[in-house]
């Protein structure tokens, strides 16, 4: 059953309209009424309905976007996503990155007060998790796109990450290929996991394994993805497949093979994820994962639309499936 605000002023020993007035951030409540209103709110955990809290705060017609930084490769792909959704029914988008760290979120969290826009998208930034989950108690419609394996409290979209890495390894075994290397992401990310996990259940289905010593974590940068191929090569254990867990460490990877001496796809072959623009002009072209980028903006924009209209949230991740995009670089 759903909380109330009715059972929130009952525990806390105060009126609805207080709890109301402390959601909303007035200045006219005593701050021992507010701690302690807030604190039966996190000990319950009470989540006032979106439609409340926008007839509270008043609508702005807006929507912002939080994300990490807007070169990361597919943020183009999502945004697009997202902008043709909220403008196809009268939304503006509101975006804020943390390129600038604290400085950015501090500006982020100025709009917050001053209530500039009704829900929030995210692009989970590093140490903003707990602030976020703040944000959705208190009553801002949230949804995560690519919620990078944390399964946050509210809502979020993404992707098959294993069912994605387990096609990269049936491919490569159909390929022929039989000595797997791995460049990961990092480490934190739960789709790095997900992804490992995937590949590593797809070769003992077909009885093989992986050497772990093929398995170096990366950063999802080409730098990254170069480095990993020197530690490869130095190692001294052969292998002909790589498999880079995203694109732009892909290119990188395909970069040092060719400088090590080595052919793609003759010597090894190389698979990305993500399927990003890049993909399709490397040399040769890069066999990938992709992912359904700007499908996974227009669901989370919908998502966030529909609340704001009074739907409830969903109470589970909306999942969008990978698919497997077959190029030169391992055909």
């Amino acid at each position: 059953m759903r909380v109330t605000i009715a059972e929130v002023a009952q525990r806390a020993q105060v009126s609805k309209a207080t709890v109301s007035r402390v959601l909303n951030g007035k200045p006219d409540v005593d701050a021992s009424t507010a701690q302690r209103v807030r604190k039966v709110i996190d000990e319950i955990g009470y989540v006032p309905s979106a439609r409340a809290v926008g007839l509270a705060r008043g609508r702005t017609r807006t929507v912002a976007m939080l994300a990490p930084s807007l070169t990361w490769p597919w943020m183009g792909e999502v945004l697009q996503g997202i902008v043709d959704t909220l403008e196809a029914d009268g939304y503006g988008l509101l975006l804020h990155t943390l390129n600038r760290g604290p400085e950015s979120l501090n500006q982020f969290a100025n709009h917050v007060s001053a209530n500039a826009f009704d829900g929030l998208l995210v692009v989970e930034p590093p140490d903003a998790l707990h602030y976020i989950s703040t944000l959705y108690r208190a009553g801002l419609p949230v949804v995560m796109i690519d919620d990078r394996g944390s399964h946050p409290e509210f809502p979020s979209v993404t992707t098959t990450n294993r069912q994605g890495g387990a096609d990269v390894a049936r491919h490569l075994v159909a390929a022929g290929r039989r000595r797997f290397a791995v460049v990961t992401g990092p480490p934190h990310f739960g789709c790095t996991q997900a992804r490992l996990d995937g590949f590593r259940l797809a070769l003992a289905e077909a009885g093989l394994t992986l050497h772990p010593d093929l398995v170096v974590d990366g950063d999802f940068t080409q730098e990254g993805g170069e480095v990993a191929v020197d530690k490869l090569v130095a190692s001294g254990i052969p292998f002909d497949a790589v498999f880079a867990q995203n694109d732009l460490s892909a290119v990188g990877v395909l970069r040092a093979l060719r400088e090590s001496g080595r052919t793609v796809p003759g010597d090894v072959s190389v698979v990305g994820f993500d399927d990003v623009p890049l993909a399709g002009h490397t040399e040769p072209r890069l066999t990938t994962i992709r992912q359904p980028l700007q499908e996974m903006g227009a669901a989370a924009a919908r998502m966030l639309l529909s609340t704001l209209e009074g739907q409830p949230m969903p109470d589970h991740p909306l999942v969008l499936p990978t698919s497997l995009i077959v190029r030169e670089s391992a055909p």
